[in-house]
C-alpha cells in the first residue's frame, strides 16, 4: 500500500523501509521538546524543560503515550513495548481520511497511543520541530518518525518494536481524547505576587501576536 498523508505544507513524504528493526535502534533523538517565547518576543526551542522565568513555555508533547501506557493495566508484552517505544500519533482536526485510517489501524491492532492534533499555526510549527515535517498523519514510534500512513510499513515497525499483532488490551481500556500538539503553560500562571500599589514597576511587555487559523 502506498504512503498516504495530508500535507500541512505539501512537504514530500518520507516512506518507511523494510529495515524497521535497524532504524528503531538507530533512530535519532527528538530535536525539541519545548518552545519558549521570552519577554523580548524571541522564540527558542529546547530539549530540556525550561523554567517559567524564561518566558511562555509550550510543551511539544511527545511523551503522552509513555505515561498512558504506564498508567493503564496492560498485558506484559504490550506494556513492555510501550515503555521502550511509546507511540504518539499526530493528526489534524480537519477532514483527513489518512488520519482516520491511521487512528483506526492502531486501535484495531490494540496499540496504546496518544493523539496530538494540529489546531493552530503554533501546533504546525511544533510538529515540524518534533518530526522534521508537516505531514498528517505522522507516527512517532519511540524516536522513529513515520510520515504518511502506510499499513504495510507501519506493521513492520510495530512488529520490530514488539507490539502484538492482535489486540490484547483489556475491555475496559479507553484511549484519551486528542490534545493540541503545543500545550501552552503561561509563565503568568506561576508569576510572583504583584508589588504594592505605591511601588513603581515597569509596564509589562505586550504578549506576542498569535498566528491566524490553519490553512490547508
Amino acid at each position: 500500500m502506498n504512503s498516504s498523508s495530508r500535507s500541512l505544507r505539501l512537504a514530500p513524504l518520507v516512506p518507511a523501509t523494510a529495515l524497521a528493526a535497524a532504524l528503531l535502534l538507530a533512530a535519532p533523538s527528538i530535536r525539541a521538546q519545548f518552545k519558549v517565547i521570552g519577554a523580548d518576543g524571541k522564540v527558542t526551542y529546547s530539549d530540556r524543560e525550561p523554567s517559567a522565568s524564561e518566558g511562555r513555555v509550550s510543551a511539544l508533547g511527545a511523551r503522552g503515550a509513555a505515561s498512558q501506557a504506564a498508567e493503564a493495566d496492560l498485558p506484559f508484552e504490550v506494556r513492555q513495548a510501550a515503555a521502550k517505544y511509546p507511540i504518539t500519533l499526530y493528526t489534524t482536526n480537519g477532514v483527513c481520511e489518512p488520519c482516520n485510517q491511521a487512528r483506526q489501524f492502531l486501535k484495531q491492532r490494540g496499540v496504546p497511543f496518544s493523539e496530538r492534533q494540529a489546531v493552530s499555526e503554533e501546533d504546525i510549527e511544533a510538529l515540524e520541530k518534533i518530526s522534521g515535517g508537516r505531514e498528517a498523519p505522522t507516527m512517532m514510534l519511540g524516536t522513529q518518525v513515520l510520515r504518511g500512513f502506510a499499513a504495510d510499513s507501519w506493521t513492520q515497525y510495530l512488529d520490530a518494536a514488539g507490539y502484538p499483532r492482535e489486540s490484547r488490551l483489556p475491555s475496559t481500556y479507553q484511549y484519551r481524547p486528542a490534545a493540541p500538539i503545543a500545550q501552552r503553560r503561561d509563565a503568568a500562571a506561576v508569576a510572583p505576587a504583584p508589588p504594592p500599589v505605591n511601588a513603581t514597576a515597569p509596564a509589562p511587555s505586550p504578549a506576542p501576536a498569535r498566528s491566524g487559523p490553519i490553512r490547508f
